[in-house]
């Protein structure tokens, strides 16, 4: 035994439960998992467990475009929030920036946003990113299992549409599922003209299932593919000279007098100070909301991800769609500790790692859709009382991940899913001989800033792509998709956003509509000290915020 009572980076009493899973393994080998659930299983078992399904998770919005939508406790807290500004007091003309296309955001989105609309003819030196932190620090990058597209014989865009709308609860838009499916195969066409390498054996793909998808259209790059495509993405952005300002997050979107989006007020976090950028027509690509923990749960997302342009949209006057729902990722890292809510992606499970409980039995088929799967974890630990108990007092189950190599051949998963060992293996932990240790962890934001199939939003001159818009994937979203539609929709934002420059006119700035939505605030009864964008999170505990607010006061 180690120190701290570790065996191979388990506690010594985790040893009992994980010899059940290596003596259930041969059978489960020969038996196979269980068989997936029916739709009514589905239903049921979401009903039962998955947390959008609380309904003291969730408020009715008191105010603005979508009021008496429900939303989550955490969403409608930095929407029925004050500005981090005081609108009268911005001198709006002073005009630090002044460009055709300002986007919003330096992800996945945002960059194909920016490459696309120099290829509708805006100069290089006319387009304006901005973004929170650096370039590239984004949930884009950290995507591991792939991207979804129908580019086989037995496969068809209509196949992946039925495929997302079943994932979605039907609750999807279907002209942006569409848009979704139909760019797909011409996405991966770009991103291998661009540099992308995908896997491939004898130069044919390599495509695999994800959860909810009838066929194999997965594609890959080992377990990084999000790290592959978002730096091809951003040399080919670099390449062409478009500018990028680092931290410069926006704090509200800018109107003129017609109530068209006219740019953006920006603060830039080294200097402390605000900036102002006029511009012809914005994108919104800021991402999600997963740092923002809804209802108390762990996440896979970056640190700025704290729907910003969610709150600042809003206030603009564009609608949100879909924001009743909330993915969880069946399988987040539930133990060790230090990286507690790490995506443990769902390719060890297309791959062949089974999830069982305390006793080594499986009990839910592998690749069920998200949600379904989650809500089939929830129930195995709280319910059945079959999780395993970590020494924080959270639970989870196994996921057998050395059934991979076992399926597929020695050497497979550290080949494969190199990311994934490398994670544990910086633990003490060896993923080829012992399971992992998961839980549901908070993902993806379902919903968004509600855009038509070109990206356009409520707002004339406002375009929004990736995961800070909503309606592409209803109430669940399937694996392989997010890539997917953060390439479409920042492609067709940029597009869109280019051809409106070109022949756009900017009025008089304007922030009237953020003075509009103070009195709305007040109307509604809303009295709170409460202030959004976020921009970061703040993890000190409450004592210590209290007490360094003192010594500032």
């Amino acid at each position: 035994m180690s120190k701290k009572g570790l065996i191979g980076g388990y506690p010594a009493y985790m040893r009992e439960s994980i010899e059940k899973v290596e003596a259930t393994r041969s059978r489960r080998l020969k038996e196979g998992p269980p068989p997936p659930m029916s739709p009514k299983e589905r239903e049921a078992i979401l009903e039962r467990n998955h947390p959008d399904y609380k309904p003291e998770g969730k408020r009715k919005l008191a105010l603005g475009p979508s009021a008496g939508e429900p939303v989550p406790h955490e969403v409608a807290d930095i929407i029925e929030s004050h500005s981090v500004i005081d609108p009268r007091a911005v001198d709006l003309s002073k005009v630090d920036y002044d460009v055709d296309v300002l986007v919003i955001g330096g992800g996945g989105a945002g960059t194909v946003a920016a490459i696309f609309a120099h290829e509708q003819g805006i100069p290089v030196d006319r387009i304006l990113i901005v973004t929170k932190l650096r370039h590239g620090d984004c949930n884009s990058i950290m995507a591991q299992g792939g991207i979804q597209a129908a580019d086989r014989p037995q496969d068809s865009p209509a196949i992946h549409y039925l495929d997302v709308m079943g994932g979605g609860h039907y609750a999807n838009k279907p002209e942006l599922v569409r848009a979704l499916v139909n760019d797909a195969p011409g996405i991966i066409r770009w991103h291998e003209d661009i540099g992308v390498m995908y896997d491939k054996v004898d130069g044919e793909y390599v495509e695999a299932h994800g959860g909810g998808t009838s066929r194999m259209r997965m594609h890959s790059a080992k377990d990084y593919t999000g790290k592959e495509t978002f730096n091809s993405i951003r040399d080919q952005a670099r390449n062409l000279d478009i500018p990028v300002l680092e931290f410069f997050p926006a704090v509200e979107l800018l109107l003129d007098k017609r109530g068209h989006a006219a740019g953006a007020v920006v603060y830039n976090i080294e200097t402390e100070e605000y900036r102002i950028i006029r511009a012809k027509a914005t994108v919104l690509a800021t991402g999600g909301f997963g740092r923002i923990h809804i209802q108390g749960f762990p996440t896979t997302n970056h640190y700025g991800a704290t729907a910003d342009g969610l709150v600042m949209a809003y206030r603009a006057g564009a609608n949100i769609i879909d924001m009743d729902s909330v993915q969880y990722h069946p399988t987040g890292v539930a133990y060790p500790a230090a990286i507690l809510g790490q995506l443990a992606t769902e390719k060890l499970r297309t791959q062949g790692a089974m999830p069982v409980n305390v006793d080594g039995e499986a009990f839910v088929f592998p690749l069920e859709p998200r949600d379904v799967e989650s809500s089939a974890i929830i129930e195995e630990c709280w319910v059945k009382n079959n999780g395993i108990e970590t020494p924080s007092g959270l639970r989870g189950v196994w996921l057998d991940t050395p059934m991979i190599d076992q399926v597929h051949g020695k050497g497979t998963l550290k080949k494969a899913l190199a990311a994934m060992w490398t994670m544990w293996h910086r633990h003490d932990i060896d993923i080829t001989v012992d399971p992992a240790l998961v839980y549901p962890t908070l993902h993806y934001q379902n919903g968004g800033v509600e855009i038509d199939a070109n990206g356009y939003t409520k707002v004339p001159g406002l375009f929004a792509g990736g995961e800070c818009e909503g309606g592409v994937h209803g109430k669940n979203r399937l694996m392989g998709n997010s890539q997917l539609d953060y390439n479409v929709f920042g492609r067709r934002a940029g597009i869109s956003a280019g051809k409106w420059a070109k022949s756009a006119k900017v009025d008089e700035l304007s922030l009237q509509h953020v003075i509009d939505y103070e009195k709305e605030l007040e109307r509604a009864g809303i009295d709170t000290d409460r202030k959004a964008p976020i921009i970061l999170p703040d993890y000190r505990p409450q004592a210590v915020r209290e007490h360094t607010l003192g010594h500032l006061l």
